[in-house]
């Protein structure tokens, strides 16, 4: 099967996770699956996968099964399997550095910190893909970021929650119709 871009939301997997700040990436890939209204199917990567097309375009979904910390070890065989190279892959995650609300598509360097973007640089040998950088800002000052990424995020927060989610959906759209240049300087533009 050949695809033009693997999708990598990052997330942990089970219902206890599935509002945690930690799980915008999930969050963005389901929404993007229901809105082409393509099916997940477990595969025997430790990850859950979904195709579609958009603008021409065939596009490989991809949740890590493995827990955040170790999704390097389900994206390396999908992109062994797919024969394409890292930089036709886009990993969708939180950023705790970038201020609540914003998104930035970055392109290599390191993990900042975060364990699921470190994990695939780690497995695959090279950090030289696609970010889509997902801002949930800094925590409180009595909470540590690892606890911060794991609470859930509350009522009053949902609307900005789902409207973070469709930046991220834009920013997916941008990359693959556009290429990762454009969608930068159009995204970036705007905020």
């Amino acid at each position: 099967m050949s695809w033009e871009w693997i999708i990598i939301g990052l997330g942990n997997p089970g219902e206890e996770y599935c509002l945690n700040r930690h799980n915008l990436g999930f969050m963005v890939a389901d929404a993007l699956a229901e809105k082409h209204r393509c099916d997940w199917r477990s595969n025997r990567k430790k990850a859950m996968t979904c195709e579609l097309t958009f603008s021409g375009r065939r596009l490989l979904l991809v949740k890590p099964q493995t827990y955040m910390n170790l999704s390097g070890a389900a994206v390396v065989p999908i992109l062994a399997t797919s024969k394409m190279n890292a930089q036709r892959l886009v990993v969708i995650h939180d950023d705790l550095d970038l201020a609540e609300g914003r998104v930035r598509i970055k392109v290599g360097g390191g993990h900042g910190g975060h364990r699921g973007v470190g994990s695939i640089i780690d497995c695959l040998e090279t950090g030289d893909f696609v970010r889509v950088r997902l801002g949930i800002g800094r925590p409180p000052a009595d909470m540590t970021p690892r606890e911060f990424v794991l609470t859930s995020f509350g009522p009053d927060e949902i609307e900005a929650m789902k409207d973070l989610v469709q930046s991220g959906i834009a920013a997916v759209r941008l990359i693959v119709t556009h290429g990762v240049e454009r969608a930068q300087n159009t995204l970036h533009s705007r905020t």
